[in-house]
């Protein structure tokens, strides 16, 4: 299901996002060649990730599925409309807190926050801007939305300190870009694998 809907937002949004990285890539090419700029790349597959991941955020949140119910100001109340374990409940509530953890993640890495706090205000300010928009474009502004992002942004935050607190205790040699290319690498590898179909992890 969650490979399924992966590829349902790559379905929507591939001219957009194919269209914006073939420009920012040629334009960061130019630029690491006129500047003579040494290249790391984990750090251009990072930030390449992220705006892709913004891409498709965008996606979702303005040509996604339309929900036809009215907005939601109460906390809560969307959430437990829900049985525990069904598809809408994953769908709805799962969803939204798995599509902001990579924002709390990116947010943390790029502008090397140690504070939880900070990447949760971050997160509001996104997911506040995100529904308030929602709301003027004939969709519904959903309160429960928010504290489900906030909670995903702040455990991907959370992951963001974990590993760099563990990052500090590794080895020098273990520091070095190489090792952090060839394990962008494989995350790569194993991220096309699992959407093709061909590595099954069940979910």
């Amino acid at each position: 299901m969650f490979r399924n809907s992966i590829l349902q937002i790559f379905e929507g949004s591939w001219p957009m996002i194919l269209i914006c990285t073939v420009i920012i890539s040629s334009m960061r090419i130019v630029y690491i060649i006129k500047n003579k700029t040494e290249i790391v790349f984990y750090k251009e597959i990072m930030m390449l990730a992220f705006v892709i991941y913004v891409m498709c955020l965008f996606y979702v949140v303005t040509f996604g599925d339309v929900s036809w119910s009215s907005s939601n100001f109460v906390p809560f109340k969307e959430m437990f409309r829900y049985t525990f374990g069904s598809r809408l409940f994953f769908k709805n509530v799962i969803g939204n807190m798995i599509m902001f953890m990579p924002y709390g993640f990116f947010v943390g890495y790029f502008l090397k926050l140690e504070k939880k706090r900070t990447i949760i205000i971050l997160t509001i300010i996104t997911s506040l801007t995100i529904e308030l928009t929602q709301l003027n474009i004939g969709r519904v502004f959903d309160i429960d939305d928010i504290l489900l992002n906030v909670l995903g942004g702040f455990i991907g935050g959370f992951l963001y300190i974990i590993l760099m607190k563990t990052q500090d205790k590794l080895p020098e040699f273990l520091k070095k870009p190489i090792v952090y290319n060839i394990i962008v690498v494989l995350i790569l590898v194993m991220i096309i694998l699992y959407l093709t179909n061909i590595l099954k992890l069940g979910v």
